[in-house]
């Protein structure tokens, strides 16, 4: 569900002007093929950035509401307006993509930073890793209900934290304890993970994000401290999840070695695919096959998709587009 209002009327505009500390107006016209161009992306952001009060996200058609556009002196739509407390703060016209989402993440990256409140519950404001130019991040596209993990121990986080787009409980302070929820997911038995994403819509893939927080040797209560991921491999387009033995005998689509160097401060690897391998992509197998270190045991905390949202697919209809095995 789209989180971007329709304005309807100026007495609506003006309320949230001074409901919302932070207002992303996309002046818009039907008849532009231009405004429709960029449409697609300014959903992307709006289902990203969106905060309730805090950053909303509005879309004012120019055709129709013609005193809004003339009181903010908007002729050529599109054009981008972002207001901040009621000031208007940035202006973007035409479709420069990159510089609209440069601005969209600086200004949610302050408000992050800042007093009012947005930092626990943002996925932009916590990562250091800026998103690869011309592409957003769309891990919304998740279908959480079919998420499935294997070797997972149960005592941990369901499969469903990796996606959640708060700042993992590994970056603030103090720890998850006793009756707290872990918000991650760490192997059982050995130190691989296998993981099921199916996707709503058929996405092209530029970059993998995967944060990973081990804590200290020190810090642990346990005996042995888990490891992040070392080597992993993933798999395009399979109907359903695969078995251990059964992704050994199966060509990856592409296998990545991740090294110590790879993680920010964070705790966050910015892995880029063979984006020509991920260009029709409706569900992805993550296999953690190794460790960096000499446990038994992996730690995942949350996993960001970047790319584009293609075309919508009908869930539980899963189709084997693009890559074949052995490609």
């Amino acid at each position: 569900m789209s989180k971007t209002i329709q304005i309807s009327s100026p007495g609506q505009f003006s309320g949230l002007l001074k409901s919302s500390k932070i207002v992303v107006t996309n002046f818009f016209s039907n008849s532009s093929a231009a405004c429709k161009q960029i449409a697609p992306i300014y959903e992307q952001l709006s289902g990203h950035f969106s905060r309730p009060n805090r950053i909303t996200f509005v879309k004012v058609n120019v055709e129709t509401q013609k005193e809004i556009a003339a009181n903010h002196a908007v002729t050529s739509p599109p054009t981008f307006i972002i207001f901040n407390g009621g000031k208007k703060v940035e202006e973007v016209k035409g479709t420069d993509l990159g510089k609209m989402k440069d601005v969209v993440k600086k200004l949610a990256e302050e408000a992050d930073g800042g007093s009012s409140g947005f930092g626990e519950a943002s996925s932009s404001g916590w990562r250091t890793a800026s998103l690869p130019r011309g592409y957003g991040d769309i891990s919304d596209q998740v279908d959480v209900k079919g998420l499935e993990l294997l070797n997972s121990d149960k005592e941990m986080g369901g499969v469903r934290v990796l996606v959640d787009d708060s700042k993992p409980s590994g970056l603030q302070k103090g720890k998850a304890t006793g009756n707290q929820a872990k918000d991650w997911v760490e192997s059982d038995t050995d130190e691989q993970l296998m993981m099921y994403i199916p996707f709503q819509a058929t996405l092209k893939i530029h970059t993998l994000q995967i944060t990973s927080l081990p804590p200290a040797a020190a810090d642990d209560d346990d005996d042995e401290v888990p490891m992040r991921p070392k080597t992993i491999k993933l798999y395009t387009n399979r109907p359903h999840i695969l078995g251990f033995d059964e992704a050994d005998d199966v060509p990856a689509t592409q296998t990545i070695e991740i090294s110590s160097s790879d993680w920010d401060s964070t705790g966050t690897a910015t892995i880029p695919l063979r984006f020509v391998k991920f260009q029709n992509v409706t569900s992805l197998v993550l296999y953690v096959v190794d460790g960096d270190g000499e446990g038994e045991r992996c730690r995942l905390d949350r996993l960001r998709v970047i790319g584009e949202t293609g075309e919508k697919r009908e869930l539980g209809k899963l189709e084997k587009i693009g890559d074949e095995q052995g490609e």
